[in-house]
């Protein structure tokens, strides 16, 4: 027994010094600054974690936040509503059957979290509201960057649709 416990402890402290090396290695290729040569180097993973949002992330969440209160206000219009939609051409009819719900027409929407998944891709938590009062709390949806805009995506507007009950259970055309 003994001896089994020494050698686990062994290859824990074999395994802790090889990715010390490991980690030496590459942070020593990636501070390298004299700028030579063509080839790419690593990318530590301290900077692969900055993958996982856009470059302005501040930028990018006021623009979802005033899009999608945009995208979910009464006295919008559809067309404007419309520029704010992923494939907001393509999803038209769609978009007119929501807003042509009653209940769609005094929906609004607070946002209270995005957390970025890519670059061009945000889960957003919002309150959906139905004249004032809490119609949906802590709905969750996604927010995609399309065309340099961030717009409300698709799928949102789909699973909405579906909740309403306009689709009946069936698929709603254009989702």
């Amino acid at each position: 027994m003994v001896l089994g416990s020494d050698l686990k402890r062994r290859n824990v402290g074999a395994v802790a010094a090889a990715a010390v090396l490991v980690l030496a290695a590459a942070l020593t290729a990636c501070s390298d600054d004299n700028g030579g040569g063509s080839s790419a180097s690593p990318t530590p993973t301290v900077e692969q974690s900055t993958a996982t949002a856009p470059a302005d992330p501040a930028a990018a969440r006021q623009e979802i936040k005033q899009n999608w209160e945009k995208f979910f206000d009464p006295a919008v219009s559809a067309q404007d509503k419309q520029a704010v939609l992923e494939n907001g051409e393509q999803m038209a009819p769609v978009l007119q059957g929501f807003n042509g719900d009653q209940r769609g027409q005094q929906v609004k929407a607070d946002v209270e979290k995005i957390e970025f998944t890519s670059p061009t891709e945000a889960n957003v938590t919002y309150t959906l509201l139905l004249q004032g009062a809490t119609a949906l709390p802590n709905a969750s949806g996604t927010a995609v960057e399309q065309n340099g805009t961030w717009k409300v995506s698709a799928k949102t507007l789909c699973a909405l649709v579906q909740l309403s009950g306009n689709g009946s259970g069936s698929p709603v055309p254009g989702c």
